[in-house]
């Protein structure tokens, strides 16, 4: 079992976000905090991989946390969208958090798996210690994180438990580390108070959604970004074959 200490320790070049940046006229500050509210029948999880792929193939380096789907579920999707996940993982680019086992009740076999979903357990391993408060450069290179379904927590925790350890755990460790994380919750499964707190704090909110009108279309919607101008018109989302994103032209 690895030490969560080193959850958010990627080394990586400034590469450019994928969907994200494609809907900015300036880039996303490193250290970001992006809020992700998606429809259940979106395509936010196709996109997930999309990003990554794309922050990797730029030089970059992703740690990918999934909720959803198993690790090996997760590489080979990281793989139909172009990736060299085995040598990827053995250069330490990629790095797959298993946060999926735990919610079947096992254990996880990863290298990088979770062994608990409780936020308590969790908020020791992730305070930042005085050392990081003070020297936030060390040991803490610019990395991409990303988070499928944060959603999930809210199953094993309750709500306000859940809330403080996502605004004094989680968020502060992207501004202090200039680490990014984009994560996604799920719309209308939570309290009014539970995104009104998230989005309070976050520095973008992103939605990705399903519209029906005439016809169907997957969209993606800058709602706000701070610090950073960018498009608040919606944008139809071709899947291409191989189930990678892009922005309709």
């Amino acid at each position: 079992m690895f030490s969560l200490a080193v959850f958010w320790n990627c080394v990586c070049t400034v590469s450019r976000i994928p969907l994200i940046e494609d809907l900015t006229k300036t880039s996303v500050p490193l250290g970001s905090n992006l809020l992700i509210e998606f429809d259940p029948v979106s395509q936010w999880y196709n996109s997930c991989f999309t990003i990554a792929a794309g922050w990797v193939k730029g030089g970059g380096t992703v740690g990918y946390n999934g909720f959803i789907q198993s690790p090996n579920r997760v590489r080979m999707q990281l793989g139909r969208v172009g990736l060299n996940v085995d040598d990827l993982e053995r250069n330490d680019r990629l790095r797959v958090y298993d946060w999926y086992t735990p919610t079947l009740g096992h254990k996880s076999k990863e290298k990088y798996g979770i062994d608990s979903l409780k936020v308590a357990d969790q908020s020791i391993e992730f305070r930042l210690s005085e050392d990081d408060l003070n020297n936030p450069e060390s040991e803490w290179p610019e990395s991409l994180r990303i988070v499928d379904n944060f959603s999930t927590l809210a199953r094993f925790n309750d709500e306000k438990s859940w809330i403080e350890f996502m605004l004094t755990r989680v968020y502060p460790i992207a501004s202090v580390k200039k680490s990014t994380l984009i994560f996604g919750i799920m719309k209308g499964v939570h309290s009014e108070w539970v995104y009104k707190q998230l989005e309070g704090s976050a520095d973008g909110i992103i939605e990705f959604r399903l519209d029906i009108l005439q016809r169907s279309r997957d969209v993606v919607q800058v709602k706000t970004m701070r610090n950073v101008h960018f498009d608040r018109e919606s944008h139809e989302l071709h899947v291409g074959e191989n189930f990678e994103i892009t922005l309709e032209k």
